[in-house]
């Protein structure tokens, strides 16, 4: 049995050219301390998400722009054709007038007959399934917006300027007006002037008559 000298503890066997730092296990590393590399990894991954955010911000104000520029050409190009559309209906009646006009004299002297009438019929309904609208009647007041007037006189039976006969109607399609309604027009006679009442209902200047005077007139008894 041998015997082991107190106080000798024995060591590991060290290789040769090996320093007793080499023989000490490592530490640890820390937990929670990130390395240095990993933290420039995550600035970068920010800043790469931080452009992304920008460039897809930058693409939806341009879709938004192309949006409502796309909305806009289409409305303008509605209101284009539309407004074309009239344009051409209303040359296409203002050609028609004429013929609507021997038609309207025509029914005045009763010689809308037969086959004419049919064809003439037809042609007002025609018309009036495109829009035009005819306008212009005696005893209207005179519009200068919608009335042309080819005579003018006086009236003692008028209180403004009115149209007391209509020569050719007028015609619209719509608030657009094709042609004005020519007429002849009347303004009250020059200096005429209707005379006022009082509350009573008597005409000023009208003086009060006695009242026996009143039941001699009336054919009343004398006094006596």
């Amino acid at each position: 049995m041998t015997e082991e000298t107190p106080g000798f503890e024995e060591k590991p066997d060290v290789p040769s050219g090996a320093t007793s730092d080499d023989a000490e296990p490592k530490a640890a590393p820390k937990e929670g301390a990130a390395p240095a590399g990993d933290a420039n990894a995550d600035a970068g991954l920010v800043a790469q998400l931080d452009q992304v955010r920008t460039a897809l911000n930058e693409r939806t104000a341009d879709l938004q722009r192309l949006q409502a520029e796309y909305q806009n050409y289409r409305r303008r190009v509605e209101r284009d054709r539309v407004t074309v559309k009239e344009i051409a209906v209303a040359n296409l009646l203002t050609e028609l007038l004429p013929v609507l006009d021997d038609i309207g004299r025509a029914r005045e002297h009763g010689e809308l007959v037969g086959g004419f009438k049919s064809v003439a019929e037809s042609t007002e309904t025609v018309a009036a399934k495109l829009g035009l609208q005819q306008f212009g009647k005696e005893g209207e007041p005179f519009d200068p917006t919608i009335h042309e007037a080819l005579m003018h006189s006086y009236a003692p039976d008028v209180t403004e300027t009115t149209c007391v006969a209509i020569l050719q109607p007028g015609y619209r399609i719509g608030e657009r007006t094709i042609r004005p309604a020519r007429v002849a027009v009347a303004e009250p006679q020059p200096g005429a002037q209707t005379p006022k009442t009082d509350k009573a209902g008597k005409a000023e200047g009208a003086e009060d008559k006695p009242e026996a005077a009143e039941d001699k007139e009336n054919g009343g008894p004398d006094e006596g």
